[in-house]
């Protein structure tokens, strides 16, 4: 299901274009367009006489974004890549940027396809890829990785306690049949987190779906190396905003703004900034959200 008006509500987007200070005229940044929610109040904020150049991985998620920002006069120049393509984009633009937006989460529409793989509250194909023409699904990676190796991943991008029992479950499923759909990875962990175990917060599958997908989108590496050399596409003055929905995430743009502070940079913010309450009651997928940034100091960076 590839929705033609798929819902969609940007997160925290008044923090958002609060921290990003953007101004008639500049240059802005879209590393994640989606569906075009955080991309529209950006451009709207530039004018007319401003530039937005936008990138996803997702062609269909670009070409919404395209019909829905369609109606405004700036400039707008759309690239279907990985946000990690910007330093290099912006180079052969000729182009340094005054607001720079990476928003690491998924959007609403991707979620929400069951053909995508990504929800473990719709049955669907195992998937889990960002581009279905590229790259290995997730059934397929979880079907060959070993358990030690399925451990480590569950580990690594997931923070999961339980990823030893769950690896097992996983291995032990796959020996009957290949494992095939979100609802066989689901059955896995729910056999492996015992009741009592679980936190009433959260589905006990999040952690383990979180962590496969950055296993299959690689994601997360070089995470850390991509938001320092993005920070440094900036314009003196210039701010990068990072919205992160995980720890693995978190660490990574952390780290990267302490190491773009010995380069001239300052961080907008000492703690990042969370979602008010009544946003994540209205959109619960909110909840783990957090927002960091960075601004340039005049005469900074290189």
């Amino acid at each position: 299901m590839e929705a033609n008006n798929p819902r969609h509500e940007p997160v925290m987007v008044g923090q958002v274009m609060a921290a990003l200070a953007i101004r008639p005229g500049a240059v802005v940044v879209d590393g994640t367009v989606g569906l075009g929610g955080h991309s529209e109040r950006m451009a709207e904020a530039a004018g007319a006489a401003g530039t937005l150049v936008a990138f996803d991985w997702d062609e269909a998620m670009l070409a919404h974004a395209q019909r829905r920002l369609e109606r405004l006069p700036l400039r707008k120049l759309w690239f279907c890549e990985d946000f990690r393509a910007i330093p290099e984009t912006l180079a052969d633009l000729g182009l340094r940027a005054d607001a720079i937006l990476l928003d690491l989460g998924l959007n609403s529409a991707q979620v929400d396809d069951p053909l995508r793989g990504f929800s473990f509250l719709q049955e669907g194909p195992l998937d889990m890829r960002m581009d279905r023409g590229r790259g290995e699904p997730a059934s397929s990676l979880l079907n060959r990785l070993a358990l030690g190796e399925i451990e480590d991943l569950l580990r690594e991008y997931g923070d999961e306690r339980f990823a030893r029992a769950i690896a097992r479950k996983i291995v032990e499923r796959r020996k009957l049949r290949p494992l095939r759909t979100t609802r066989d990875l689901v059955e896995c962990v729910l056999e492996a987190i015992p009741p009592r175990a679980r936190d009433p917060r959260i589905h006990p599958a999040t952690r383990t779906f979180q962590a496969v997908r950055c296993a299959v989108t690689g994601e997360l590496e070089g995470l850390e190396d991509a938001l320092v050399e993005i920070g440094r596409c900036l314009e003196p003055g210039g701010r990068l905003a990072v919205l992160s929905y995980h720890s693995g995430e978190d660490r990574a743009a952390k780290r990267a703004i302490l190491r773009l502070a010995e380069e001239g940079f300052e961080p907008v913010y000492r703690k990042p900034v969370l979602p008010e309450p009544e946003e994540v009651r209205r959109n619960p997928r909110s909840r783990s959200a957090k927002l960091r940034a960075v601004w340039l100091r005049s005469g900074g960076g290189d």
